[in-house]
């Protein structure tokens, strides 16, 4: 049932995004010029999402302004999330580029960036009907739809770097230029590069395409048994605890929302991220090192019947590690989703599942990763119903 349901599903995934991101590489070429131009007059981005798609807006915001890549200078961005109807209007420049996240038809999303365009902002709905850039639902799957906008908003904050960097990249040798060859002459025209813009945006979509078949064709059967095992844990009342740092911070939260409020017609299971708690996070981080901010935690909610899941690109990080290594410590179940090779959670056997996505392109890794996790809660799901 496990290897059948992840093929499935991983090709699904793959057949939508490849429709989308074909159709739809011209017009973010476009868009993601015209934000490079709100950035180069002093504008900001303003990340908003109601419920669960809040962690969307998190995330775009910790890319944009802490930029992952060599190279990328920091750009401003924020999540208004928390009361993005009042604060919103309070804060928006004319200059400025707002993108909602939500679902078509959510009349409070589409009335705040309605009002936004009327300040002059350049708005980007994802998904809705209102703004400069809008798309419709991208798929019936509601886990399908958020791997595709992730997928698109990493390639925005890659995107617009080509643009607002044009003339350091083209012809100077700036540290990031490797990564867009395209860019060799300084006097092309905006417009000239847009076609391989497009391309390289195709291509980045395909490279997460092959590694969702990869993880098909290799980890197919350590998912179902990562989802029977959290079903057994599940199952003597325990919780799932999910932590990660910036980007997988936000995926922590996701995660944790999808199964404790599962979009689709699930039954919840009890989950929370210990990423989304700023108050805990920077108290630990300033009283005793960042190294702690998820073991403390691990101590103070941590159950023997408990999950603890760790996201992580490097699979390396020191505050993950030192969590990971509590958690063993007191008897939970300890899942790890890593990039790379695994880095030392895998080699220090930190992880009683570890789910690694071979890749050293962070974005890459993120993309797959959220697929990974979401066909596990479909797992878990199965794995459920059939008891």
């Amino acid at each position: 049932m496990g290897r059948e349901l992840v093929g499935r599903q991983m090709h699904q995934r793959n057949d939508a995004s490849a429709a989308f991101f074909g159709r739809e590489a011209d017009r973010l070429a476009e868009i993601c010029a015209r934000m490079a131009e709100r950035f180069r007059r002093g504008g900001r981005l303003l990340a908003f999402g109601k419920g669960s798609a809040a962690s969307d807006a998190q995330h775009v915001a910790v890319e944009f302004v802490h930029p992952v890549l060599v190279g990328k200078r920091a750009l401003p961005a924020l999540d208004l999330s928390v009361a993005y109807e009042e604060l919103l209007p309070a804060i928006v420049r004319s200059d400025d580029i707002v993108i909602g996240f939500g679902t078509p038809g959510d009349d409070t999303v589409e009335c705040s960036l309605q009002a936004a365009m009327s300040r002059g902002a350049l708005t980007l709905a994802l998904p809705g009907a209102a703004g400069d850039y809008a798309i419709d639902g991208t798929a019936a799957d509601r886990f399908i739809q958020q791997e595709i906008i992730e997928v698109l908003y990493h390639t925005l904050w890659e995107t617009v770097h080509v643009f607002f960097e044009h003339e350091a990249l083209a012809g100077h040798g700036g540290r990031a230029s490797f990564l867009y060859p395209f860019l060799s002459d300084a006097r092309q025209a905006t417009q000239d590069v847009l076609p391989e813009v497009a391309r390289s945006i195709r291509s980045k979509a395909a490279q997460v395409e092959r590694l969702r078949v990869q993880i098909a064709d290799e980890q197919s059967d350590a998912m179902a048994e990562v989802a029977v095992a959290i079903c057994e844990r599940v199952a003597r009342g325990g919780a799932v605890l999910c932590f990660g740092n910036g980007g997988s911070a936000t995926d922590a939260t996701d995660l944790s929302l999808d199964l404790a409020a599962p979009p689709k017609p699930y039954a919840p299971v009890p989950a929370i991220s210990l990423a989304a708690e700023p108050a805990t996070l920077t108290a630990l981080a300033n009283d005793i090192g960042s190294e702690s901010i998820y073991s403390r935690q691990i101590i103070a909610h941590g159950r023997p019947q408990d999950v603890a899941v760790a996201i992580s690109t490097s699979g390396g990080s020191a505050n993950i590690i030192e969590a990971l290594r509590e958690a063993r410590s007191r008897g939970l179940l300890t899942v790890a989703l890593l990039g790379y090779d695994g880095g030392e959670v895998l080699r220090s056997g930190l992880a009683d599942h570890a789910l690694i996505v071979r890749s050293d392109q962070i974005p890459r890794v993120q993309e797959a990763q959220a697929s990974i996790y979401h066909v596990l809660v479909d797992l878990l799901d199965a794995v459920r119903r059939d008891r």
